[in-house]
């Protein structure tokens, strides 16, 4: 029951991506981890705001990722993917995923078969990240390499994340951040 009320609250939390399509990316983002609304994010904030998202899967709140608190992110994910939600449903109209990207595009390099719909096949990169079962992607936080994933090590991998995604290098995330790669 808490699990289904944390993924309802998860929903909820991104509910507003599901509900138009010329939702902005970058503002979608803002909206959900500019935690003290000054536009733009702080590595401290993103630290907080990834605290946050590790205590809705922890079910039983003893600070690590069990198996099925694992398999719980998976039903969220699976869950987002069924509400229109998680990668590429939020670009604005006319806005096409780059080649390689989206649902059945691509030569199928992650798992599953090239085309078979959302989280199979999903072509060069895709077999990564979203699409990546939970206990296989989390692997990358696991510092000690004891097989579990706790709530500082996950905290931890906010650094290396936040730092691909400043993209101008200031120190914070902005919608500047955001957009195809300056040339």
């Amino acid at each position: 029951m808490k699990r289904s009320l944390l993924l309802a609250a998860a929903l909820a939390l991104l509910g507003g991506a599901a509900t138009a399509q010329t939702v902005n990316p970058a503002e979608n983002f803002m909206a959900q981890w500019d935690l003290d609304g000054n536009g733009e994010v702080s590595l401290a904030e993103a630290r907080e705001q990834r605290g946050n998202i590790f205590a809705m899967f922890d079910s039983d709140e003893n600070g690590a990722y069990s198996a099925e608190e694992l398999a719980g992110i998976d039903e969220h994910k699976l869950m987002e993917i069924e509400a229109g939600m998680g990668p590429g449903h939020q670009r604005p109209e006319g806005m096409e995923p780059p080649p390689g990207r989206g649902p059945g595009n691509g030569p199928g390099n992650g798992p599953g078969k090239a085309g078979q719909g959302q989280g199979q096949g999903q072509g060069q990169g895709q077999g990564q990240g979203f699409f990546q079962p939970a206990a296989q992607g989390m692997k990358m936080f696991d510092a000690n390499r004891d097989g579990t994933v706790t709530r500082d090590e996950f905290i931890a991998g906010t650094d290396p994340w936040f730092q691909m995604r400043d993209r101008n290098g200031d120190g914070v995330l902005t919608p500047a951040d955001f957009g195809p790669p300056k040339k």
